[in-house]
């Protein structure tokens, strides 16, 4: 399963509470053909195991290999991987060829710790914010990591300082990127890396499909909310891995209420057209960034032409993504599932790509 920036942050908190130090290492670029991208991360236990994954075989060994000594010493470091060097490529047993840099650092009750606890309650909060370091560079592949937690929803600490031009810059974009981004200011290096509650998907309908596209999207960072009308359909047992489970009194009003914003995803698998088609209406109503509903051409063009007699527009019907999914030939609730939940992927994707760039 993908470990999201909260299953990483709870297991340094866990290993803290026992007393251990760990190793978190963060891929701060990546350039050309990498196994992973900015922004992937895992945890190096004290033992040599590992939390999470910056793109396995030798170059994560290699990572790995190198915690021991960050744990004895506490000097954090910055290493540099160019995975086009043929001896680096032959030696990791790896054909990418691009070039990656990743930082390490030592995490413990005396290295840190705050920093990740107050993280930590930003998330159950919903708060987005920056995860920003200040990276001090010392002898070789060393360096000093300072860490600052800023909030969307606070101001800076009175004895934090920070260039007013870094502050400044965060403000004009705050979700700029999914990875970390590199800002030289003032001759100082810092890498801000925004963290983002994951956007909401909203899957109405608890039947098969329903189930297998809330397992699926969990693992890849969604929040998913299940809603139904069916007490023995939408529950906590039968969604165990949903974020919530809603019993809804009816589906004319599922939406009400609800905080659609154009970050939120829109599953419509319910369990027969009429309550597709009420609810495809209401969604519509919404800025949701996405809307897709199940079911053959025969019936969208059914629904389509009955929301038109309502007064919907093309316009407005062009927003919705159906026959739901990508055209992979699925068949089964699984095979939909993954053909759903990869275009679900594709959408964020494209809306990240197409989001403002950091501006320094």
């Amino acid at each position: 399963m993908t470990q999201t920036m909260d299953d990483l942050i709870q297991e340094i908190l866990r290993l803290a509470e026992e007393g251990q130090r760990c190793v978190l290492a963060t891929i701060l670029t990546h350039d050309g053909s990498t196994p992973r991208t900015a922004g992937a991360r895992m945890v190096i236990r004290p033992d040599g195991s590992i939390f999470g994954t910056i793109g396995g075989g030798r170059l994560e060994a290699e990572v790995m290999a190198a915690a021991p000594a960050l744990l004895a010493t506490g000097q954090d470091r910055m290493v540099a991987f160019d995975l086009g060097a043929t001896e680096t490529a032959e030696s990791m047993d790896m054909i990418c060829g691009g070039r990656m840099t990743v930082l390490m650092e030592r995490i413990g009750k005396d290295a840190g710790l705050p920093d990740f606890n107050a993280l930590s309650q930003g998330l159950k909060a919903g708060t987005k914010g920056w995860l920003v370091r200040r990276i001090v560079s010392g002898e070789g592949a060393g360096c000093r990591v300072e860490r600052f937690w800023l909030s969307d929803k606070a101001p800076l600490p009175p004895e934090l300082s920070l260039p007013p031009a870094l502050t400044d810059a965060l403000g004009r974009e705050r979700r700029s990127s999914r990875g970390p981004v590199h800002l030289d200011i003032a001759g100082e290096a810092f890498w801000a890396e925004p963290v983002c509650v994951p956007a909401t998907l909203l899957i109405l309908g608890a039947g098969h499909v329903s189930l297998q596209v809330a397992n699926l999207a969990g693992q890849v960072d969604f929040r998913t909310v299940v809603m139904d009308d069916r007490e023995d359909f939408a529950n906590r047992q039968r969604f165990p891995l949903a974020d919530e489970v809603r019993v809804i009194a009816d589906f004319d009003f599922a939406l009400d209420g609800v905080d659609v914003t154009a970050d939120s995803f829109v599953v419509i698998v319910t369990r027969g057209h009429h309550h597709d088609q009420t609810v495809l209406a209401q969604a519509l109503k919404t800025p949701a960034g996405y809307i897709g509903m199940i079911g053959s051409r025969k019936k969208r063009d059914t629904i389509y032409r009955n929301l038109r007699a309502e007064g919907f527009s093309d316009d407005d019907l062009a927003r919705v993504h159906s026959p739901i999914g990508l055209a992979i030939g699925a068949e089964t609730p699984e095979e939909i599932a993954v053909s759903i939940v990869a275009e679900l992927i594709a959408v964020r994707a494209e809306k990240e790509r197409h989001r403002p760039k950091f501006v320094t």
